[in-house]
């Protein structure tokens, strides 16, 4: 008996056929449609042009940001205690340099990535030794220590902003220490770049503006399956009195939601901006959709940014 590749393996493992696709998730049945393509691999479609832009404080930004949950390993995948290491493994060096080549070459003008070690290597290598001119909203990371300390170092690796880790501000609203957001806020903006706050909860942004905290920007969660989120019809009410920029995250719920959908609510919602992980091979599909998307015009109540 022959050898059986790997690709057949997992084909005839997954068995692709329509009869049992009845509960597979969306991602998993794109997944198995590439694993079941044995065509000759199709030209490189042109890449997307005209992909629109909005003010984030001096600096225009892209709709669609490249974020960095799949090239950092964060899976979100429940207890598949394999994901994160599988995405750890496919986002080596090079892979990581051709989905940011990708990004900008389909519009894509800004990354939302953490500020750890493994970023900055990267986008070092992107930016400075190969000509890239991706701007770096960075996110806090928390096993760096001191946010503000955390914020210098972006800054000194060329970040545009930072914000202050969702996970981290939802914490420290429940421990009644909101004071201390604001405090972290202001020693972003003290480093010379744009502050944010992230928020998975609606009662972290409800607390952050009661208490008239002032970041230059929202980070705020949105999706229709409530995937670390609240409600989205409450979030997009709550959003609309907010006049600061807003950049929606989690609007895929990981992978829980088509693209199609999960943009049309968050910008219908009101979003100004749409962080989004990908792998390279979504990249050009994800610029399409937002920008063909917005050229048709959105329905909303909320004035862009």
């Amino acid at each position: 008996m022959g050898r059986i590749g790997r690709r057949e393996m997992l084909r005839n493992s997954l068995g692709i056929s329509g009869a049992l696709l009845g509960g597979v998730s969306y991602e998993h049945r794109a997944l198995m449609a590439r694993l079941a393509d044995t065509s000759a691999p199709a030209k490189p479609e042109e890449p997307v042009k005209s992909l629109q832009r909005g003010k984030l404080g001096k600096y225009e930004v892209s709709r669609l940001i490249i974020g960095g949950d799949p090239i950092s390993g964060i899976a979100h995948a429940g207890e598949l205690v394999y994901q994160a290491d599988f995405m750890l493994q496919y986002f080596n060096t090079d892979k990581i340099l051709e989905t940011l080549a990708r990004a900008e070459q389909n519009g894509i003008n800004t990354l939302l990535m953490r500020a750890d070690d493994r970023i900055i290597k990267h986008v070092t290598i992107h930016n400075k030794e190969r000509g890239g001119k991706l701007q770096w909203i960075a996110t806090s990371a928390p096993e760096q220590g001191d946010p503000v300390e955390n914020s210098k170092r972006a800054r000194d690796n060329g970040a545009i902003a930072m914000y202050l880790h969702g996970g981290v501000a939802d914490s420290l609203v429940k421990a009644g220490k909101v004071e201390e957001i604001g405090q972290i806020v202001e020693g972003f903006k003290k480093t010379g770049i744009l502050a944010g706050i992230g928020a998975h909860l609606l009662d972290t942004a409800r607390a952050c503006t009661q208490a008239r905290l002032d970041p230059d920007f929202f980070m705020m969660t949105i999706n229709r399956v409530n995937y670390y989120c609240s409600e989205a019809a409450e979030v997009g009410i709550f959003m609309r009195s907010i006049k600061k920029p807003w950049i929606a995250f989690k609007v895929l719920g990981a992978g829980r939601v088509k693209p199609q959908e999960g943009f049309q609510l968050a910008f219908k919602s009101g979003a100004d901006f749409l962080a989004v992980g990908m792998f390279d091979w979504q990249v050009r599909d994800n610029v399409s959709t937002v920008q063909e998307m917005l050229a048709k015009g959105i329905e909303r109540d909320r004035s862009w940014a």
